[in-house]
C-alpha cells in the first residue's frame, strides 16, 4: 500500500463491478455489460485501486494466462483526480507485480490509447509496430 499526498492510497484489489462500471465510464472508456463485468473481473490476476476520501478514483489490472501472457488493461483516473501522478502509480503497482511474480520472458502487451503511450514507454513499453501491428475484434 502507498500513500500519497493529497490523501491518496493505493493498494492491491479488484474493484466491485459497480465501482468498475462507474470508473470506465466517467473516463470515457466503454462501459461493458453487467454479465460482461461480473464475468471478467474475478479472472484479474492483479489488480490496483486508488482510494481518496473514502471513494475509488482510479484503477489498472492485469488479466492473462498466468505464465506466457500478460495485458495490462483498465487505466483510469476519475477525471477530477488526473495530473496527480496517479496514472504512473498505478502503472508502477502493476509492473512491479510483474517483476515479482511473472516468469521471466512473459510477454507483456497493452493498448495505448492517445498519449497514455508516453506513460507506457517510462516503463519499459515500445511500440510493435512495423514488427507486428496491434489487432482487435468485437465479438
Amino acid at each position: 500500500m502507498n500513500t500519497l499526498s493529497g490523501h491518496y492510497e493505493v493498494r492491491a484489489g479488484v474493484p466491485s463491478v459497480e465501482t468498475y462500471r462507474r470508473l470506465r465510464g466517467a473516463t470515457g472508456l466503454t462501459v461493458w455489460p453487467l454479465a460482461a463485468a461480473e464475468a471478467g473481473l474475478p479472472n484479474t490476476w492483479h489488480g490496483v485501486l486508488v482510494h481518496h476520501g473514502g471513494e475509488t478514483v482510479g484503477m489498472g489490472r492485469i488479466v492473462g494466462d498466468g505464465g506466457c501472457f500478460f495485458q495490462i488493461v483498465d487505466i483510469c483516473v476519475l477525471p477530477e483526480h488526473q495530473g496527480q501522478g496517479l496514472g504512473k502509480l498505478i502503472m508502477a503497482e502493476l509492473v512491479g507485480e510483474l517483476e515479482r511474480r511473472a516468469p521471466a520472458g512473459a510477454y507483456v502487451s497493452l493498448i495505448a490509447d492517445g498519449d497514455a503511450r508516453h506513460l507506457y514507454a517510462k516503463f519499459g513499453f515500445t511500440e510493435t509496430a512495423p514488427a507486428s501491428v496491434g489487432m482487435a475484434r468485437r465479438v
